[in-house]
């Protein structure tokens, strides 16, 4: 008894001494997988195997019963090595003077999987001793997850999922007999039985796992026999590649073997690319795009498209700094909403007016009179958007913006100025999305969520409050929408979408951000170097990508209920007080009687005359105006003036009143002197 209890404790020792090696085990793929578990993409280990974790509780219970029924009858019940089988093999030894039959088990088969060694005698005591330790550490199950992820099925794969995935383009949780048969016969010899380059030796190892089964009571043999004729497959398939970019951020810097469960829907990510690749084949060559997709109630990304193509080009263009355009309007109508300084129906004078040295125009070139701040969010408008600007303070919105967890990117030293309603600022996709998403929460700000097998982000506080967003949406669903779509009703009436486009100086950027219900859907459109697209403004070139996306989507739950109409927000007309944004009554255009000025160039101003000549702008009076320079008329609408040399000039502006203003400037004319 004495020398038992000795014996038991120096093999305690020892096993606790000597642990198992699990490098193999923990130097695994790193997977990251979608919101059901199913791989998105995998990464080789630094041998370049592609060996993914498989929990045997996760495959074809036939699979499963196969196996046990050709490699381990008994594996439920020994330690680890089956005394059986070892009296079995050696008798068949003695009496045929050879090896007929070995008899590893599973988890003597998983030992060596661990540490593989040369096959002698000692080897297989060690793989004996080791097998002990596996089952005493790991249990049944646990070895069998460790055998089915690290045995051999060809060329660079291993573990059964990852053969599952490349010989039959599935997971293995579900597989017919033919496929099962297979997998169960492939680490025998996984080289020599290769279906793709040996196929009749594969066929045949097949066959006779399959009679095995029959033997075992595990199929009927009318089963066995179609599983026989079944195809066998004839090439490697590639592992899945869904969400490469996102994949690819998610595991820098995490350690090898890391799972990492994400939000996103395998089927609509598939869905994504395609819809991506696409519209990049329509584009000329190097145009790009990108595209997010979030559930507003808790921002998981459900989808995300790092660039058109990934292997064309893996540069995620989802965090390039961008300019913006005018995709940040309907921030400055909201800040501007949840002061109480503006209403839906505010009037503005959509007129020339120029703030400091800059005079801004709109995207069309033209001027609109007065426009309620509905109708300049909606047709983009870019004076009321800057005149809004100067009221908020583009200061107190970039910091809001900031806050709210949107990384603004500024010249060195600048700070935020009025430019920043019509791009004059740098931000990613990434925060764009984010911030179009909390409007869809009302106004609550979190961070955009990628993993779902981590905490939920909490609120980093709130952007604007529920009336503001609530509006500012209201404003953006009546947007009218890109020629070819269904007016007004979103997608083919089947929701509604509040958007905002944006274009960046020069046709760089093309943006495009829509907000239903359930969903924030963000595009951008351009190239990778920053190159101009003439032409590929953000509702030609996004906004049919973004609608075509919102038709991939489930359709929204009910909307939530809207308040009563208590907030003055809500009310269909603005109060007394915000019927302006000067603060005066409503005056009708044909009752306007504001000075005639010019605003550009102003009296005494020495200016440059460009390639296009000297921009002439006026304000005030009843329009249309008539330019007259150096007492000779110019055409009407002029809205430039070529000067004949350098020199002082007189510029003198009438209106349909009669109304006049002049301006003395002096001209200079790049390489000409004065005379």
């Amino acid at each position: 008894m004495a020398a038992a209890l000795l014996t038991l404790t120096g093999l305690v020792a020892a096993d606790l001494a000597l642990p198992p090696d699990l490098g193999r085990w923990d130097g695994r793929s790193a997977e990251v997988l979608d919101s059901e578990g199913r791989l998105l993409r995998a990464f080789p280990t630094a041998e370049g195997a592609w060996r993914l974790a498989t929990e045997s509780t996760r495959v074809d219970p036939l699979y499963r019963a196969m196996l046990l029924a050709v490699e381990d009858r008994r594996h439920g019940w020994h330690p680890g090595v089956d005394p059986l089988a070892i009296v079995r093999a050696a008798g068949q030894a003695v009496r045929h003077g050879r090896v007929i039959s070995g008899a590893s088990t599973l988890t003597m088969q998983t030992a060596r999987l661990l540490s593989p060694q040369p096959r002698t005698l000692s080897a297989k005591v060690g793989e004996a001793l080791r097998a002990l330790q596996l089952r005493r550490r790991l249990g049944g199950d646990g070895v069998l997850s460790l055998y089915m992820s690290l045995a051999p099925f060809g060329g660079p794969l291993e573990g059964v999922r990852a053969a599952s995935l490349a010989w039959f383009g599935r997971e293995p949780d579900r597989l017919t007999p033919a496929q099962a048969a297979l997998l169960v016969a492939l680490p025998q010899s996984p080289e020599r039985l290769r279906p793709d380059r040996y196929p009749d030796a594969a066929k045949a190892a097949r066959a006779k796992v399959l009679d095995r089964a029959v033997a075992a009571g595990l199929i009927a043999a009318d089963v066995a026999a179609a599983a026989r004729t079944e195809p066998l497959p004839t090439a490697m398939l590639p592992l899945p590649m869904l969400a490469p970019h996102l994949a690819e951020r998610l595991v820098a810097g995490v350690g090898r073997g890391s799972v990492i469960h994400t939000g996103v829907r395998a089927d609509l990510q598939r869905a994504l690319e395609a819809v991506g690749r696409a519209e990049q084949a329509r584009m000329e060559q190097g145009g790009d795009l990108s595209i997010l997709v979030i559930a507003n109630q808790d921002r998981r990304v459900l989808a995300h498209l790092g660039s058109g193509e990934w292997r064309a080009r893996q540069l995620d263009l989802s965090r390039a700094v961008r300019s913006p355009g005018s995709a940040l309007k309907p921030f400055i109508y909201a800040l501007a909403f949840d002061d109480l300084s503006l209403h839906p129906g505010t009037l503005i004078d959509d007129a020339p007016q120029r703030f400091g040295d800059w005079l801004p125009r709109n995207f069309d070139d033209g001027f609109h009179g007065v426009v309620t701040a509905r109708e300049a969010l909606q047709r983009s408008l870019n004076i009321p958007a800057v005149r809004v600007l100067e009221r908020v303070g583009p200061a107190r919105l970039a910091a809001l913006l900031t806050i709210s967890g949107a990384e603004l990117s500024l010249p060195p030293a600048a700070e935020p100025g009025l430019p920043l309603a019509l791009g004059g600022v740098g931000i990613r996709l990434t925060d764009l999305a984010m911030l179009y998403s909390a409007l869809g929460d009302d106004g609550i700000t979190r961070p955009l969520r990628y993993r779902i097998d981590q905490p939920e982000p909490a609120s980093t506080g709130r952007l604007l409050g529920t009336a503001a967003a609530r509006a500012v949406l209201a404003v953006l669903r009546d947007s009218p929408v890109p020629d070819g779509l269904a007016g007004g009703q979103g997608i083919a009436g089947r929701r509604r979408v509040a958007f905002k486009t944006g274009t960046s100086f020069g046709f760089r950027d093309a943006w495009t951000v829509g907000v239903s219900t359930d969903y924030t859907v963000a595009v951008w459109v351009g190239r990778a170097d920053g190159a101009p697209r003439p032409g590929a403004a953000g509702r030609q070139a996004a906004a049919p990508l973004l609608f075509r996306v919102f038709d991939l989507l489930p359709p929204d739950g009910p909307a939530r209920p809207v308040p009563e109409p208590d907030h003055a927000l809500l009310r269909a007309t603005p109060p007394p007080g915000l019927a302006r944004l000067d603060g005066g009554g409503p005056v009708a255009v044909s009752q306007r009687s504001e000075r005639l000025r010019i605003l550009f160039p102003p009296d005494g101003a020495e200016v440059e005359a460009l390639d296009d000549g000297v921009s002439l702008s006026a304000a005030g009076g009843r329009p249309p105006y008539r330019w007259v320079a150096d007492n000779v008329p110019l055409p009407d609408d002029s809205r430039f003036w070529r000067p004949t040399g350098p020199g002082f000039s007189r510029l003198t502006v009438m209106d349909s009143t009669g109304q006049r203003a002049s301006a003395a400037i002096r001209v200079q004319v790049p390489g000409l002197p004065e005379n």
